[in-house]
């Protein structure tokens, strides 16, 4: 059995607008990044939560409900090496694979699979959905997940 590392992280609301737009980089909420890490790479569940500043949750309070729902937004995996002919890495030095080059793929629609299993079963629900996934990407393990 695969030993794991899990990897809970809360990356900070920020309200970045500007009236030049070449400084503009808008706002957005709280993420929410889940990844489980194994010997051969790591898998991530990213959901932006908006959770908004303050200020910027008082000016969004009237607006679409898309300003202010949880948005699943990444289900994908981290890997040291390509996993197709002529992938590219996006990075030289990942932080989740110690520094190696990562390989990265996801998909926003896995994302809302995730997101059900997270409302059904918790945090529990999402590390067992990302191993299952982790194999799958991994081991080439045949699986099908869903909430």
């Amino acid at each position: 059995m695969a030993e794991f590392e899990r990897i809970i992280e809360f990356a900070p609301a920020y309200d970045r607008r500007d009236p030049d737009p070449k400084k503009d980089y808008g706002v957005h909420g709280v993420e929410l990044r889940m990844v489980l890490k194994g010997n051969k790479g790591a898998v991530q569940f990213l959901l932006f939560t908006n959770w908004h500043l303050p200020h910027v949750a008082k000016e969004f309070e009237h607006k679409a409900r898309c300003l202010t729902e949880p948005l699943p937004a990444d289900v994908g995996y981290h890997s040291p090496k390509p996993m197709w002919e002529d992938q590219e890495p996006i990075t030289e030095s990942c932080s989740y694979l110690d520094g190696a080059p990562c390989y990265y793929d996801g998909s926003g629609l896995a994302a809302n699979d995730a997101f059900v299993v997270l409302l059904e079963h918790g945090d529990d629900g999402i590390w067992d959905y990302l191993e299952i996934y982790y194999h799958h990407i991994f081991e080439d393990i045949p699986v099908e997940i869903c909430g």
